[in-house]
């Protein structure tokens, strides 16, 4: 770490009671620690859910795309939940 910087924060009564826990048991070595990993866990996370809205935007355009040109299908439920019964029976069969 280049530059490290001071800053206090204030956590309820329970996620504290985790932090120290997290030090005493010996999983980190400080309090500081802790917040370090679960900021570094947070950051990925964050990520990742960026990475999945940006993929389901796409797959909205491209959805959208569709309609616009003309490349739909009838929506038909009664064959949606044939297909949904039929992958249920095959899904059970197989356990």
């Amino acid at each position: 770490m280049a530059n490290i910087e001071r800053l206090t924060i204030t956590l309820p009564s329970e996620m504290a009671i985790i932090v120290k826990d997290a030090v005493d048991v010996g999983d980190y070595a400080s309090t500081s620690e802790v917040v370090r990993t679960a900021l570094r866990d947070w950051k990925m996370k964050r990520a990742l859910q960026f990475q999945e809205l940006e993929a389901l935007k796409s797959d909205i355009d491209k959805g959208l795309a569709d309609v616009a040109n003309g490349r739909i299908k009838d929506f038909n439920s009664k064959h949606i939940i044939e297909r949904g019964r039929m992958l249920l029976t095959d899904r059970s069969s197989s356990v």
